[in-house]
């Protein structure tokens, strides 16, 4: 019956306030709206229009300026991420370290760097782009012209080995088969070397290709160093060493668009040994041009409690224990 009250069921706008419902309340439209949600603990949808980056704290852009691109997580990951403030706000470190995982980095078990989550809009004309294979590769056509840089031979041989895994296997893997670097290596910390298992035209893409601009270097200057000085076989391990050098597609890096993580799934109640592959897949991500902080229409930037390097168990052990 219209107007009728009734007394004691929640109301339309009512909010999630434990982390394991979906969002009922208005969606989040502007960053400081996220904030205020991130701050009272309150679990919010978010509109598509907002996009979220982890950043070292002082940065002064998305990514570190050399990048021509950066990574950024949807407006469903930010929704994952206050799930995770509503539920372990109590416990920071899982809010903090599980923002990363859910990011796709690895090494956590030891990160110490100060981290901050940079809420924002895109700039007028700005659209972001889906990170798949096929989608980098038109971007450096875009920028360089046709180049022969990139056979479509090898990027066929490239997306094919990341589409065709079997149930059990996961992109870590897909990376090990076209790279020879071991995974247990790499999940390990150490750095794509011949004596990790690292394929020929892997590490001569990365020596041809030059510093990474996480080393002062430019993305634009790490390709074009690739195109005119690679010297191998352009093949699918030299292209995927083009893409880890010179845009930070690592060895997590699905090429589809979605997250993955080898740590446990923040929101699945096992070990990590104990979720499937399937399981272990993230949110949706996408790749926009790098901007600074300044140039950004709106924005907030949230620091991320880390905890204490070392004592991060629940990465394996799951964080629902």
């Amino acid at each position: 019956m219209a107007g009728l009250l009734l007394l004691g069921a929640p109301s339309a706008n009512s909010l999630a306030r434990d982390g394991t419902g979906d969002p009922t309340g208005p969606c989040v439209s502007t960053p400081a709206e996220y904030r205020a949600a991130w701050e009272a603990r309150e679990v919010r949808c978010v509109a598509p229009s907002l996009f979220g980056t982890t950043h070292a704290q002082g940065q002064t852009s998305l990514y570190p300026s050399g990048f021509r691109y950066a990574w950024a997580g949807s407006s469903t990951n930010l929704e994952q991420y206050l799930k995770l403030r509503a539920r372990y706000g109590d416990q920071p470190a899982k809010v903090g370290i599980g923002v990363l995982s859910y990011v796709g980095y690895p090494g956590l078990e030891d990160w110490s760097t100060p981290t901050d989550l940079e809420v924002y809009t895109l700039p007028a004309g700005v659209r972001a782009q889906v990170p798949a294979f096929e989608t980098w590769f038109r971007l450096l056509d875009e920028e360089f012209g046709t180049t022969r840089a990139y056979p479509l031979a090898a990027q066929r041989d490239l997306v094919v080995a990341y589409s065709r895994l079997n149930r059990d296997e996961d992109v870590v893997g897909a990376f090990e088969k076209i790279t020879g670097c071991r995974r247990d290596a790499l999940l390990a910390g150490e750095a794509p070397s011949a004596e990790i298992g690292c394929n020929r035209s892997f590490l001569g893409a990365l020596a041809a290709a030059g510093p990474s601009p996480y080393d002062g270097a430019s993305s634009s200057a790490c390709f074009a160093n690739f195109q005119t000085r690679y010297r191998g076989d352009r093949d699918a391990s030299a292209l995927r060493g083009a893409l880890y050098q010179c845009q930070d597609a690592g060895f997590l890096n699905t090429g589809v668009g979605l997250g993955y993580n080898t740590y446990a799934n923040p929101f699945v109640c096992r070990p990590a040994d104990r979720q499937s592959v399937r399981e272990r897949y993230t949110g949706r991500e996408f790749i926009l041009p790098n901007a600074l902080l300044t140039a950004l229409p709106s924005r907030v930037d949230i620091p991320l409690d880390l905890g204490t390097p070392g004592q991060r168990d629940f990465l394996q052990t799951g964080y629902c224990r």
